[in-house]
């Protein structure tokens, strides 16, 4: 068993930045990949970015490459997301969630992942 626990979310006008952070717990020598998702009202979960716990591999969604970025700090079970040049579209609940799952490739579907936190919510204000 993995757990997750999200800090840092809330408000923040157009053009700011936040960052989100993800404490891991359990068993985490077992994680293949770490990432962030988000979900808006009414829409689907969708991937926000994600790195491999052990190689360090990044994936960006196309809406946040250049703007956000991810990172890991393996000795204290920690995943930062950077969030800079903040949008009105990037309101949502952001969720950290882990894959013990060695995929072939990296992996971008929630139902990938096997790990979920509660959430945090982000809001930007125009």
């Amino acid at each position: 068993q993995v757990q997750l626990v999200e800090s840092g979310g809330g408000l923040v006008q157009a053009g700011g930045s936040l960052r989100l952070s993800c404490a891991a717990s359990g068993r985490t020598f077992s994680m293949y990949f770490m990432g962030w998702f988000r979900q808006a009202p009414g829409k689907e979960r969708e991937l926000v970015a994600t790195i491999g716990w052990r190689t360090g591999r990044i994936v960006y969604a196309d809406s946040v490459e250049g703007r956000f970025a991810i990172s890991r700090d393996n000795a204290k079970n920690t995943m930062l997301l950077q969030m800079n040049s903040l949008i009105p579209e990037d309101t949502a609940v952001y969720h950290c969630a882990a894959t013990v799952t060695n995929w072939t490739g990296v992996p971008r579907r929630p139902g990938e992942y096997d790990y979920w936190g509660q959430g945090t919510q982000v809001t930007v204000s125009s």
